[in-house]
Order: structure tokens, then C-alpha cells, then sequence
């Protein structure tokens, strides 16, 4: 598996502002790529029916790529190879999904939040590392 790093991103918060630092140092020290990651959540079919497939795709694309801008710019001008990824589904599943269809090796959340939701399911990073559990050579950090 190769030495690229994924960073799943949904925001610009301190703890997204942590991880993208976080991946920013170790692709430098290693000289890999970055992907940067937003996952959209699905639309309900209700909310569906009133776009075309093809509109509502460009919409989430368009949300997506507007989430991931700042960060796309501070890799940029940090001189490092990355590629911004958008994704649509649910977020755990398509996390652990794209790492393996990107050969991601490492994924880099940054230091968990603390709050209901994750005492309750486990934290963003635990559920990706649950569902990657039975395949071997990934990091999560």
C-alpha cells in the first residue's frame, strides 16, 4: 500500500484547522500525496424529486469543493501534491471506502471532539477504523 494520506474534512474548525496541519507535516516528511476529503450526506428522496440527478450531483460537488477550499489553498501554498475528493453517502462507510479505492494508507482526523455522539458510537475515527478493522497497513491518526 502506497505512503498517501487521507484527509476527511467537513469544515474549517480548529480540530479540521488540526488535521490538515497534522497531514501537511507528514506529507512533507515523506514526500506524499494528500486527498483531501468532503463527504456530502445523501439527500432524502423527497428533497431529491425536485432536482434532476445531474443538477443535484453538481450541487453536492459544488458543496463539497467549497468545504474543502481553504484547505486545498493552504496545501497549495505549501508546495505539496494533493488532490481534492467528494464523495456522497454515509460518512464512516465512505471514509473507509475511499482510503481503500484511493490506496490511502493513513488518515488523519486530528484530535477526536468530544461530546454525546461519540461516547455513544464511537468517534469518527473509531468507526473508520472499526469497519477497516479486518484489513491490515492502515493508520489512523
Amino acid at each position: 500500500m502506497g505512503q498517501q494520506i487521507l484527509v476527511p474534512l467537513d469544515g474549517d474548525g480548529p480540530q479540521q484547522q488540526r488535521a490538515l496541519e497534522q497531514a501537511i507535516r507528514m506529507a512533507r516528511l515523506d514526500d506524499a500525496p494528500l486527498f483531501l476529503l468532503n463527504v456530502q450526506i445523501p439527500v432524502s428522496g423527497h428533497v431529491a424529486a425536485y432536482f434532476g440527478g445531474a443538477e443535484l450531483e453538481r450541487l453536492q460537488q459544488e458543496a463539497g469543493a467549497e468545504a474543502l477550499a481553504a484547505a486545498a489553498a493552504r496545501v497549495q501554498a505549501a508546495g505539496l501534491r494533493h488532490r481534492v475528493v467528494v464523495r456522497v453517502g454515509r460518512r464512516a462507510e465512505t471514509i473507509a471506502h475511499t482510503a481503500q479505492e484511493l490506496g490511502c494508507s493513513r488518515i488523519v482526523f486530528g484530535e477526536p471532539q468530544p461530546g454525546l455522539g461519540s461516547r455513544v458510537f464511537g468517534s469518527m475515527a473509531q468507526q473508520v477504523a472499526h469497519l477497516l478493522g479486518a484489513t491490515p497497513g492502515y493508520s489512523i491518526l
